[in-house]
């Protein structure tokens, strides 16, 4: 039987959640290019393929995702992890944090916003909705575009997790995904 611990709502996190580092702006001036990490990132929908993203109002990243409407979410490596905590603690309103952590901006296909050379796996994206939740308010976005590593694509066109190394967030520590234990379905498929 599961034991039940009270607990205030905010503290009872659903986890692990991908963390992930959202190049945004457009490089311009007003707008420079800058990276932010974000723990509250998911899938909405697949058909049309969509994905959402918590950020706060008071992060620098926050305007400018606002006022260009496109973001980009890159898959970080277990090597990537100090990258990505920094890129979540400093603010890219004085550093740039492309240069500061010798990350690589790569241009997007259909986006402005930055994809962060070193990820084996970015998705270039177009605001479709913004939420005001609360401490944060969630980005709906339309996915435009999948950049994969093909180093990383198995045999069956998957993403080898395995070999990938990418990282989730869980209660104020970053953990390697990795052991896979089955596949959507096994539970109930017939024996051979």
């Amino acid at each position: 039987m599961v034991q039940e611990k009270l607990c205030w709502p905010g503290s009872a996190q659903l986890a692990p959640v991908p963390a992930v580092l959202v190049g945004c702006g457009d490089g311009s001036r007003r707008n420079p290019y800058n990276l932010i990490t974000v723990g509250w990132c998911g899938m909405a929908c697949s058909d049309p393929p969509q994905l959402t993203i918590g950020v706060r109002p008071e992060r620098f990243s926050f305007g400018l995702i606002r006022r260009t409407g496109e973001f980009t979410v890159n898959l970080p490596t277990k090597a990537l992890t100090a990258d990505l905590d920094y890129c979540g603690v400093v603010s890219g309103k004085a550093i740039d944090k492309f240069k500061e952590r010798g990350l690589t901006p790569v241009p997007g296909d259909t986006v402005k916003a930055p994809l962060v050379g070193e990820c084996p796996v970015a998705l270039e994206c177009r605001v479709k909705e913004a939420l005001e939740l609360g401490s944060h308010w969630l980005f709906i976005a339309d996915i435009l575009a999948v950049r994969v590593d093909p180093g990383l694509v198995d045999g069956n066109g998957k993403l080898d997790m395995e070999k990938a190394g990418l990282i989730t967030y869980a209660h104020g520590n970053y953990y390697a995904v990795g052991e896979e234990l089955g596949r959507f379905g096994f539970s109930v498929r017939k024996k051979q």
